[in-house]
Protein backbone atom coordinates (compact mmCIF):
# COMPACT_ATOMS: atom_id res chain seq x y z
CA UNK A 1 0.00 0.00 0.00
CA UNK A 2 1.32 3.48 -0.89
CA UNK A 3 2.09 6.08 1.73
CA UNK A 4 -0.83 8.17 0.45
CA UNK A 5 -3.21 5.24 0.87
CA UNK A 6 -1.79 4.55 4.32
CA UNK A 7 -2.45 8.16 5.25
CA UNK A 8 -6.04 7.99 4.02
CA UNK A 9 -6.70 4.84 6.05
CA UNK A 10 -5.19 6.40 9.16
CA UNK A 11 -7.23 9.54 8.52
CA UNK A 12 -10.67 7.94 8.48
CA UNK A 13 -9.75 5.55 11.29
CA UNK A 14 -8.65 8.56 13.33
CA UNK A 15 -11.93 10.35 12.63
CA UNK A 16 -13.89 7.31 13.75
CA UNK A 17 -11.88 7.09 16.95
CA UNK A 18 -12.25 10.80 17.64
CA UNK A 19 -16.03 10.62 17.24
CA UNK A 20 -16.11 7.55 19.46
CA UNK A 21 -14.02 9.16 22.21
CA UNK A 22 -16.25 12.25 22.28
CA UNK A 23 -19.38 10.10 22.50
CA UNK A 24 -18.00 7.92 25.29
CA UNK A 25 -16.69 10.79 27.41
CA UNK A 26 -19.32 13.49 26.84
CA UNK A 27 -21.95 12.47 29.47
CA UNK A 28 -19.29 11.91 32.15
CA UNK A 29 -17.44 15.15 31.38
CA UNK A 30 -20.64 17.21 31.44
CA UNK A 31 -21.76 15.85 34.80
CA UNK A 32 -18.32 16.02 36.46
CA UNK A 33 -17.56 19.47 35.07
CA UNK A 34 -20.94 20.84 36.11
CA UNK A 35 -20.42 19.60 39.66
CA UNK A 36 -16.88 20.96 39.79
CA UNK A 37 -18.04 24.39 38.62
CA UNK A 38 -20.83 24.63 41.17
CA UNK A 39 -23.70 23.44 38.99
CA UNK A 40 -26.41 20.91 39.69
CA UNK A 41 -24.53 17.92 38.25
CA UNK A 42 -27.37 15.89 36.82
CA UNK A 43 -29.64 17.93 34.55
CA UNK A 44 -33.01 16.92 33.11
CA UNK A 45 -31.37 16.08 29.78
CA UNK A 46 -28.03 16.29 28.02
CA UNK A 47 -29.32 19.33 26.13
CA UNK A 48 -29.94 21.17 29.41
CA UNK A 49 -26.19 21.53 29.82
CA UNK A 50 -26.51 24.37 27.33
CA UNK A 51 -27.82 26.37 30.30
CA UNK A 52 -25.06 25.18 32.65
CA UNK A 53 -21.42 26.17 33.26
CA UNK A 54 -20.58 23.39 30.79
CA UNK A 55 -22.26 25.11 27.86
CA UNK A 56 -19.05 25.58 25.90
CA UNK A 57 -18.09 21.91 26.34
CA UNK A 58 -21.56 20.77 25.23
CA UNK A 59 -21.63 23.04 22.18
CA UNK A 60 -17.99 22.45 21.28
CA UNK A 61 -18.24 18.67 21.55
CA UNK A 62 -21.29 18.43 19.29
CA UNK A 63 -19.82 20.87 16.79
CA UNK A 64 -16.62 18.79 16.77
CA UNK A 65 -18.66 15.65 16.07
CA UNK A 66 -20.44 17.50 13.28
CA UNK A 67 -17.18 18.67 11.70
CA UNK A 68 -15.62 15.21 12.02
CA UNK A 69 -18.65 13.71 10.28
CA UNK A 70 -18.42 16.28 7.47
CA UNK A 71 -14.76 15.34 7.02
CA UNK A 72 -15.52 11.61 7.11
CA UNK A 73 -15.33 10.12 3.62
CA UNK A 74 -15.71 6.43 2.88
CA UNK A 75 -18.40 5.21 0.49
CA UNK A 76 -21.25 7.24 -0.97
CA UNK A 77 -23.99 6.08 1.46
CA UNK A 78 -21.64 6.78 4.39
CA UNK A 79 -20.78 10.23 3.04
CA UNK A 80 -24.40 11.28 2.59
CA UNK A 81 -25.46 10.02 5.98
CA UNK A 82 -22.40 11.59 7.60
CA UNK A 83 -23.31 14.98 6.09
CA UNK A 84 -26.91 14.74 7.31
CA UNK A 85 -25.93 13.52 10.77
CA UNK A 86 -23.15 16.10 11.05
CA UNK A 87 -25.56 18.91 10.14
CA UNK A 88 -27.99 17.64 12.76
CA UNK A 89 -25.23 17.50 15.41
CA UNK A 90 -24.29 21.14 14.80
CA UNK A 91 -27.97 22.14 14.83
CA UNK A 92 -28.43 20.41 18.20
CA UNK A 93 -25.49 22.40 19.55
CA UNK A 94 -26.47 25.81 18.18
CA UNK A 95 -30.26 25.60 18.54
CA UNK A 96 -30.80 25.24 22.29
CA UNK A 97 -33.62 23.29 23.85
CA UNK A 98 -36.44 25.36 25.30
CA UNK A 99 -35.43 26.94 28.63
CA UNK A 100 -37.21 26.17 31.87
CA UNK A 101 -40.17 28.33 32.81
CA UNK A 102 -41.92 30.77 30.53
CA UNK A 103 -40.43 30.92 27.05
CA UNK A 104 -40.89 33.31 24.16
CA UNK A 105 -42.43 32.15 20.92
CA UNK A 106 -38.99 32.27 19.28
CA UNK A 107 -37.46 30.13 22.05
CA UNK A 108 -40.28 27.63 21.70
CA UNK A 109 -39.80 27.37 17.94
CA UNK A 110 -36.04 26.95 18.39
CA UNK A 111 -36.74 24.26 20.97
CA UNK A 112 -38.82 22.29 18.49
CA UNK A 113 -36.07 22.64 15.88
CA UNK A 114 -33.61 21.35 18.48
CA UNK A 115 -35.83 18.33 19.12
CA UNK A 116 -36.14 17.60 15.39
CA UNK A 117 -32.36 17.90 14.91
CA UNK A 118 -31.70 15.61 17.90
CA UNK A 119 -34.07 13.01 16.45
CA UNK A 120 -32.30 13.12 13.07
CA UNK A 121 -28.92 12.96 14.80
CA UNK A 122 -29.71 9.85 16.84
CA UNK A 123 -31.57 8.18 13.95
CA UNK A 124 -28.53 8.73 11.72
CA UNK A 125 -26.22 7.23 14.34
CA UNK A 126 -28.50 4.20 14.65
CA UNK A 127 -28.47 3.73 10.86
CA UNK A 128 -24.68 3.82 10.83
CA UNK A 129 -24.58 1.09 13.47
CA UNK A 130 -27.31 -1.19 12.15
CA UNK A 131 -26.80 -0.90 8.39
CA UNK A 132 -23.55 0.69 7.26
CA UNK A 133 -21.13 -0.64 9.86
CA UNK A 134 -22.39 -4.22 9.54
CA UNK A 135 -21.79 -4.52 5.81
CA UNK A 136 -19.53 -7.27 4.55
CA UNK A 137 -20.95 -10.18 6.51
CA UNK A 138 -18.99 -11.98 9.22
CA UNK A 139 -15.98 -13.32 7.38
CA UNK A 140 -13.81 -13.48 10.49
CA UNK A 141 -14.47 -13.98 14.17
CA UNK A 142 -13.37 -10.41 14.83
CA UNK A 143 -15.77 -9.06 12.20
CA UNK A 144 -18.60 -11.15 13.65
CA UNK A 145 -17.82 -9.73 17.10
CA UNK A 146 -17.74 -6.18 15.74
CA UNK A 147 -21.07 -6.69 13.96
CA UNK A 148 -22.58 -7.86 17.23
CA UNK A 149 -21.31 -4.71 18.96
CA UNK A 150 -22.71 -2.50 16.18
CA UNK A 151 -26.12 -4.17 16.29
CA UNK A 152 -26.32 -3.94 20.08
CA UNK A 153 -25.30 -0.27 19.96
CA UNK A 154 -27.77 0.50 17.17
CA UNK A 155 -30.60 -1.30 18.94
CA UNK A 156 -29.73 0.56 22.13
CA UNK A 157 -29.97 3.93 20.36
CA UNK A 158 -33.32 3.04 18.78
CA UNK A 159 -34.66 1.76 22.11
CA UNK A 160 -33.58 4.95 23.86
CA UNK A 161 -35.30 7.05 21.16
CA UNK A 162 -38.55 5.13 21.59
CA UNK A 163 -38.36 5.29 25.39
CA UNK A 164 -37.61 9.02 25.23
CA UNK A 165 -40.76 9.57 23.17
CA UNK A 166 -42.79 7.50 25.64
CA UNK A 167 -41.17 9.37 28.51
CA UNK A 168 -42.25 12.72 27.06
CA UNK A 169 -45.79 11.48 26.37
CA UNK A 170 -46.56 9.35 29.42
CA UNK A 171 -44.26 10.10 32.35
CA UNK A 172 -45.38 12.98 34.61
CA UNK A 173 -42.99 15.92 34.57
CA UNK A 174 -42.39 15.68 38.32
CA UNK A 175 -41.29 12.04 38.00
CA UNK A 176 -39.11 12.70 34.95
CA UNK A 177 -37.39 15.63 36.67
CA UNK A 178 -36.84 13.71 39.91
CA UNK A 179 -35.25 10.68 38.28
CA UNK A 180 -33.68 12.49 35.29
CA UNK A 181 -35.15 9.87 32.95
CA UNK A 182 -34.45 11.76 29.73
CA UNK A 183 -30.87 12.46 30.77
CA UNK A 184 -30.18 8.75 31.34
CA UNK A 185 -31.78 7.73 28.05
CA UNK A 186 -29.78 10.31 26.11
CA UNK A 187 -26.58 9.44 27.97
CA UNK A 188 -26.96 5.73 27.20
CA UNK A 189 -27.67 6.48 23.51
CA UNK A 190 -24.62 8.76 23.24
CA UNK A 191 -22.45 6.19 25.00
CA UNK A 192 -23.68 3.47 22.59
CA UNK A 193 -22.85 5.57 19.54
CA UNK A 194 -19.43 6.35 20.99
CA UNK A 195 -18.65 2.69 21.57
CA UNK A 196 -19.72 1.77 18.02
CA UNK A 197 -17.50 4.43 16.42
CA UNK A 198 -14.62 3.59 18.74
CA UNK A 199 -14.79 -0.04 17.62
CA UNK A 200 -15.17 1.02 13.98
CA UNK A 201 -11.89 2.92 14.34
CA UNK A 202 -10.07 -0.43 14.67
CA UNK A 203 -9.23 0.36 18.28
CA UNK A 204 -10.42 -3.00 19.60
CA UNK A 205 -11.69 -6.24 18.02
CA UNK A 206 -9.33 -5.77 15.09
CA UNK A 207 -8.81 -8.48 12.51
CA UNK A 208 -5.52 -10.32 12.98
CA UNK A 209 -2.78 -9.11 10.61
CA UNK A 210 -2.56 -11.05 7.39
CA UNK A 211 0.64 -12.90 6.87
CA UNK A 212 2.50 -12.77 3.61
CA UNK A 213 2.80 -16.13 1.91
CA UNK A 214 6.11 -17.91 2.33
CA UNK A 215 8.47 -17.28 -0.57
CA UNK A 216 8.79 -20.01 -3.12
CA UNK A 217 12.31 -21.50 -3.09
Amino acid sequence: MSSRADGAVLSYLGLRRAVGVIGILLPFVLVAGDLALGGDGLRDSISRYYYSPMRDVFVGSLCAVGVFLFCYRYERPDNRLANITGTAAIAVALLPTRPDGAATTAATVVGYLHLAAATVFFAGLAWFCLVLFTRGGSGTRSKAARNLVYRVCGATIVTCLVLAALDAALVPDAVAERFHTLFWLEAVAILAFGVAWFVKGDTILKDPPTQDPAPVI
